[in-house]
């Protein structure tokens, strides 16, 4: 397993969360979405190397949210 922590911008209550976990929950191999609205991280526990850092920020940016780190 392996833990990948994005920075999103954009994100301004738990609608936003939701969706969020929804875009990245869908990915193959992903196993668990933590979101903190407060700070912008989100963290995912992934399987090792499936899916990369790229596909999750793309999935987050298709979320209509902005990966700035």
């Amino acid at each position: 397993m392996e833990k990948i922590i994005l920075h999103v911008e954009g994100m301004t209550c738990n609608g936003c969360a939701n969706s969020i976990k929804n875009a990245l929950g869908g990915l193959e191999g992903v196993r668990q979405v933590e979101v903190d609205l407060a700070s912008g991280k989100v963290e995912v526990l992934c399987d090792a190397g499936m899916p990369t850092r790229g596909m999750l920020a793309e999935a987050v940016s298709d979320a209509g949210y902005d990966v700035v780190g």
